[in-house]
């Protein structure tokens, strides 16, 4: 491995995503063939027919946050796996609880391409904090170092002077965990005087990184990047040394839809990351995983020619409780859909004299009278079953922040 982890890294970006469509039929046959869940909701879909993004993004969404129910109907794994769960290594339990299965393939969750942009290479021993208990994350770091040909400190969470010990023995190259932890090591490390200068690289994950903690790594010694995963679909980017945005893997299908829909954004937008994975063991189509991102423009300075992201910007899930009634995002969408003259809205709420109120910002390309202002005053009655006002406002005017409902009240 020289400076990118494989040639996948650097194609020239029409021909990964001919590649990456030539394989999508095979995963869509594959899940309506293998798991129930998707022979369900595939039924009426011709696999060899899906060859691109808009075919792509007829299909339905799976959304993270139906999994708890899902996999309670149909346990272990909502009848989403295409493995049976005596073939599988390990499965792990999520908070929800959420369960997620690992097959028998090195590198399961492919963390070793965010692992050699950090930095890290053969023979170097890497010191893992992330929890080996009940979650993956622990395994998931773990066989990503392997697959690279590291060794391996399998420290766990807690501990803070047991593992302090461990590094000064060890003298590992890297440190992989969260940012927050590697920050007590390090602040143990000056109060006790323990020597860990061993450590000059780090790939954190699982809480934002703001950039003033990322320069006291460096400070310190340690460069130190990021990446982004979940514990069902894997690694999704990864920050190279460019650090200008994280890269996304070569091994999914990555789109950024409407928050409480499953339409694609504009390029830019801060939407909804969803994610359809080519994992033969846990092949989860158009997997709406709650975050939001956007996608950034151009290439990585650093060569690799994949889509980039701009990370982490919060999550999608932005239900609000109005006057006793639960307000979704998709329920916006339903009213923007009836008025194709609205470009974008923005549902804000507040209180005014004790009261919930509701304003429906929507932009508009030309100018309008009150029969649309009024057409859309009826709709958010009729869709949402509760009295909202509308303001119309001129292209530019809400923000890019993929908030589809924004809610003022102070509610504490």
């Amino acid at each position: 491995m020289g400076e990118h982890f494989d040639d996948l890294e650097v194609r020239e970006p029409a021909e990964r995503e001919r590649a990456l469509f030539e394989a999508l039929p095979r995963q869509l046959a594959n899940a309506r063939s293998n798991a129930p869940g998707f022979a369900r909701t595939l039924t009426d879909v011709e696999p060899d027919s899906i060859t691109d993004r808009t075919g792509l993004a007829r299909l339905p969404l799976v959304r993270k946050s139906d999994l708890v129910t899902l996999q309670a109907r149909q346990p272990p794994f909502g009848g989403l796996t295409a493995t049976p769960l005596g073939e599988l290594a390990r499965v792990f339990a999520s908070p929800g609880p959420i369960f997620e299965p690992e097959a028998r393939r090195s590198d399961y969750w492919r963390m070793a391409r965010a692992l050699h942009a950090a930095g890290l290479r053969r023979g170097q021993l890497v010191h893992n904090s992330f929890s080996y208990h009940l979650t993956p994350a622990g395994a998931m770091l773990e066989s990503g170092a392997q697959a690279i040909g590291c060794a391996v400190f399998p420290a766990g969470v807690g501990q803070t002077e047991a593992q302090l010990q461990a590094m000064v023995t060890l003298r590992p190259h890297a440190y992989v965990g969260t940012p927050s932890f590697l920050r007590i090591l390090l602040d143990k490390a000056v109060e006790t005087g323990a020597d860990v200068s061993s450590v000059t690289r780090a790939l954190v994950s699982g809480e934002a990184l703001p950039e003033t903690l990322r320069d006291a790594f460096t400070d310190r010694g340690v460069r130190t990047l990021q990446c982004y995963a979940t514990a069902d679909l894997g690694l999704i980017a990864y920050e190279s040394e460019a650090r200008q945005g994280m890269i996304v893997d070569e091994g999914i299908i990555l789109e950024i839809v409407r928050p409480g829909t499953g339409e694609p954004v504009p390029p830019g937008d801060v939407g909804e990351v969803v994610v359809t994975t080519l994992n033969p063991d846990y092949p989860l189509i158009r997997f709406a995983t709650g975050d939001l991102s956007a996608v950034l423009s151009g290439e990585s300075p650093c060569g690799r020619t994949n889509m980039r992201i701009k990370g982490w910007l919060g999550r999608a899930d932005q239900t609000a409780k109005v006057r006793g009634m639960f307000v979704h995002p998709s329920q916006v969408a339903s009213v923007v859909r009836r008025h194709s003259e609205i470009k974008r809205a923005r549902l804000v709420i507040d209180r005014r004299d004790g009261a919930d109120t509701m304003t429906l910002h929507c932009e508009l390309d030309e100018p309008a009278g009150e029969g649309l202002r009024a057409a859309i005053v009826a709709s958010i009655r009729e869709i949402c079953g509760l009295r909202g006002e509308v303001e119309l406002v001129v292209p530019g005017t809400l923000p890019n922040d993929g908030k589809v409902i924004e809610d003022l009240r102070d509610l504490r």
